[in-house]
């Protein structure tokens, strides 16, 4: 495995749309390797697994291989391993299914609706 900063490997595989998403998402502690917060610079050596803070759910990737460009969705499977739970993806479908819709034309929700939403989408998450 060639070594790649972490920072760059996740924007090669795909887990973030830019190098500069990835790099805010480092910095702000969101990336986890071993349970540590790491900085964008770290350079992985491989077979390491990381964790990926996202909204509410938490991904796990294992590192299986580096590239030095971007690659295709269809070969991932070959440089990463996602180790994330089926409970961590069931918590996107519960959140998106109890999504409040308000009739077109009723403008912005009340502070008490909003509270009332935002109690809801608790319960699931």
């Amino acid at each position: 495995m060639k070594k790649i900063r972490i920072d760059k490997w996740l924007w090669v595989v795909r887990i973030y749309k830019t190098r500069t998403e990835a790099s805010n998402a480092c910095k702000g502690g969101k990336i986890k390797i071993d349970m540590k917060k790491i900085k964008p610079s770290k350079i992985l050596d491989g077979n390491e697994i990381i964790t990926v803070q996202k909204k509410f759910i938490k991904e796990t990737f294992k590192v299986l291989d580096s590239n030095k460009n971007r690659i295709n969705p269809k070969i991932k499977n070959d440089f990463v391993e996602n180790l994330t739970s089926d409970e961590e993806y069931l918590k996107i479908k519960i959140n998106n299914s109890f999504s409040i819709t308000r009739k077109q034309g009723l403008g912005r929700p009340t502070k008490r609706e909003r509270r009332m939403m935002d109690k809801t989408k608790s319960k699931f998450t």
